[in-house]
């Protein structure tokens, strides 16, 4: 059905020449969903609408006139995983010790649910500390000056008390959710610092790293979570100067999994993908390096990317050089830098649902799944990023940011196994991406206006059309069957 919208100077001609074509459809839009009719969803750039389900859509048969976006389901490119966000400690804390009972099972079942929830189907962890950590802890820390290459002090306590629980209780409700996990930095004695903050790993401590990082997959896995795929270096190209982190070059990275980390995975027979980069668009070279070693190569799936700098084009250029090579967009955080709500919703639609997955990415993960009114809790690092949701740690109340409607409008209809299919990449300034669920049950369509005026258009598929409006700044989703 064609809501209201306001008038803009320059528009009404062009809605003029629309009335005839939608003056039949409103006396069928109202009410449940039939057969022949296209839902969907929108999120205003004013926030007053969030994922609110419009009326149903006619979906119609014959040609169509003035603005049109052609979806073609018989071009197909990259399968789909899903989209999520990442399980801290923070996170976890949060949701463990801030929640009670009631209201941690309610937003879990929210987040995860894939019927009537988000319906979040990957989660990224860390391994040992990051900055939302409230100790820098590793999981074999050592008094300073001894060292345990044979890694008998090696524990994962730290992760069973609230990490491995909430990822556990998400599992419970999605099954087949997909478990990423990174480390932040090694065991300080790995390292030439002595501390998890700055230095390097040290030559002679490849192998124990690698040991120390099947050992946690092996652990995870024996506590109900299994991991899916492995980053070796959470933002290698960054040495932050107050929480855990460590520079690790291409050359670095490719000797690492070449001849220690990768021969070892796959003598245990470890299924576990191993990811290079984990960092930002801006430096492209650096995968194509370690992909190019003729022994790192080998034993890695693909290439994680971060949203923080660069062009989202960055992962075509390596898909470009690695067809064979998976393609993830695995942590992109919101924050008080961008507090505007319409442009967050906008940028990050932008960048990360539509042009992510246009460049190959077969999921996307979020940063923190859950932050505090103070955007922790933290040790180091961001002091102003956003969670997908707030938890008020006082009151316990749940505030739902624009993230999560970022998320849901791809994560909600987008299916496991749905393969990204063509569509028109921009006209008008409305961007696309579609999307065909498995068993060509269903299209799904994402479209965004980044134009400053409301936009009236058709939507083609073969023989098949419908028509509606966009206001300026709005994400609206599709969802039809086709005939």
């Amino acid at each position: 059905m064609l809501r209201p919208i306001t008038i803009q100077a320059g528009f009404a001609s062009a809605l003029l020449s629309f009335l005839a074509l939608f003056a039949g459809q409103a006396a069928h839009a109202r009410g449940k969903p039939s057969a022949g009719a296209v839902q969907a969803w929108v999120s205003s750039s004013d926030g007053s609408q969030r994922l609110a389900q419009l009326d149903a859509i006619p979906l119609e048969r014959g040609p169509a006139a003035g603005l049109i976006i052609r979806v073609n389901p018989e071009r197909q490119y990259q399968e789909i995983e899903g989209f999520g966000a990442s399980i801290t400690d923070a996170s976890a804390w949060l949701i463990q010790r801030r929640l009670n009972s009631s209201q941690r099972t309610a937003l879990m079942s929210e987040l995860f649910n894939s019927r009537n929830g988000l319906g979040l189907g990957l989660i990224r962890t860390t391994i040992g500390a990051s900055d939302f950590s409230q100790t820098h802890y590793s999981y074999d820390d050592m008094p300073v000056g001894q060292t345990d290459p044979g890694l008998t002090n090696f524990s994962i306590a730290a992760a069973q008390k609230e990490l491995l629980p909430t990822i556990r209780q998400a599992l419970s409700i999605n099954r087949s959710l997909r478990i990423f996990a990174s480390p932040w930095s090694p065991p300080a004695w790995m390292k030439s610092s002595g501390s998890m903050i700055k230095g390097k790993l040290t030559l002679e401590n490849y192998d124990a790293y690698a040991r120390y990082l099947n050992r946690t997959l092996v652990k995870f896995k024996l506590e109900g979570v299994p991991v899916y795929a492995l980053t070796i270096q959470n933002e290698p190209n960054f040495e932050p100067d107050n929480y855990p982190g460590m520079l690790l070059t291409p050359a670095e990275r490719s000797v690492f999994v070449g001849a220690h980390l990768g021969p070892l995975l796959s003598r245990n027979g470890s299924k576990v993908r191993v990811l290079d980069w984990d960092h930002n668009w801006d430096r492209p070279q650096e995968p194509l390096t370690v992909h190019s070693d003729p022994l790192a190569g080998k034993y890695l799936a693909g290439t994680a990317w971060h949203c923080y700098a660069g062009d989202v084009r960055a992962q075509s250029k390596v898909h470009d050089a690695f067809p064979d090579k998976e393609t993830w967009l695995t942590e992109c955080s919101g924050g008080s830098w961008a507090p505007d709500w319409g442009g967050t919703l906008s940028w990050m639609t932008q960048k990360l649902i539509i042009g992510s997955t246009r460049n190959w990415a077969k999921g996307v993960i979020l940063w923190n799944l859950a932050l505090d009114e103070k955007s922790g809790p933290h040790l180091g690092g961001c002091d102003n990023c956003r969670g997908v949701v707030t938890i008020d740690q006082a009151a316990g109340t749940i505030t739902r940011n624009v993230e999560y409607y970022v998320l849901g409008h791809a994560s909600r209809f987008v299916k496991r196994g749905a393969r990204r299919i063509e569509s028109d990449t921009e006209i008008n300034g409305l961007e696309t991406v579609a999307f065909q669920n498995p068993g060509k049950r269903s299209i799904v369509l994402i479209t965004l206006n980044t134009s400053k005026v409301p936009q009236i258009f058709s939507v083609v598929t073969g023989q098949q059309r419908f028509s509606t409006s966009l206001a300026a700044g709005s994400v609206i989703t599709f969802m039809w069957s086709v005939k």
